[in-house]
């Protein structure tokens, strides 16, 4: 939702998003491929595209465009300017070496859980489509769940309004008052638990990460099958290990 009057934004700036978004959802495509995706005249497609080109932000391979690694660099800059972004990336790492399964590190932005880091160190660890940049909603999966309550109520409620509460299986809970008890539950005990809310067969453990402010940067998060993920494991030896590394980078953010 776009909470800004249309004064404030500019349209030429809107498209050249939006076509370079329909490039990557494409996989590449020719000037009149993206021409009929986009419904607009293939004059004005070329228009955007040599616009683009010419800033480095896509290119061209024979007769399609591609995004281009310019973004890579904004990408890795966004990914890395907070100092506990760069602290999670190798508690991710021991994590998901320590438990065996899928760790990974998630912040919030726009309502969306962000995919910062994602780890698996086994073979045996579930790899399901969690890559960095990834965004899934907060309120099916275990470290989305930390965040939102660890969030002002008001805030939540925005969230709520603006992506709703879709059901990705059976289990996702997608009733507000629900939603609130559960949340009331996770800042007792500042755990959460994803079973089998996002992906069948999925469980996963979440924690919160705060900043120096005191407020949430992010959660760290263990997924794995509803297999193996189970009893003390998934309910005491998994969360008491991510409360732990959570609390390390909360200190070394603070004094480090």
């Amino acid at each position: 939702m776009n909470r800004r009057g249309p004064s404030e934004t500019l349209s030429t700036i809107e498209r050249g998003f939006e076509v370079v978004r329909t490039l990557r959802q494409m996989s590449g495509a020719r000037v009149t491929e993206l021409a009929e995706e986009l419904d607009m005249a293939p004059s004005t497609a070329h228009k955007y595209l040599a616009t683009l080109a010419q800033e480095r932000f896509v290119v061209k391979e024979g007769d399609e465009y591609h995004v281009g690694l310019e973004f890579l660099d904004l990408g890795t800059y966004a990914k890395n300017r907070k100092k506990g972004y760069r602290l999670s990336v190798p508690k991710v790492r021991e994590i998901a070496e320590e438990t065996g399964e899928r760790a990974q590190f998630v912040v919030e932005e726009y309502g969306r859980g962000i995919y910062l880091h994602t780890e698996a160190s086994e073979a045996r660890a579930v790899l399901i489509d969690r890559r960095a940049g990834i965004r899934r909603y907060l309120h099916s999966s275990a470290a989305g769940k930390a965040i939102l309550a660890n969030l002002p109520e008001h805030r939540v409620d925005e969230i709520i309004d603006e992506h709703g509460l879709p059901a990705e299986t059976e289990h996702t809970i997608t009733d507000r008052e629900e939603l609130r008890e559960e949340l009331a539950r996770i800042r007792e005990t500042n755990v959460s638990f994803n079973n089998e809310e996002s992906v069948d067969g999925l469980r996963a453990v979440g924690v919160p990460v705060h900043g120096a402010d005191g407020l949430v940067l992010g959660s760290l998060s263990v997924s794995g099958p509803s297999n193996r993920l189970k009893g003390s494991l998934y309910r005491e030896e998994i969360p008491d290990l991510l409360l732990g590394h959570a609390n390390e980078i909360e200190l070394n953010i603070r004094y480090s």
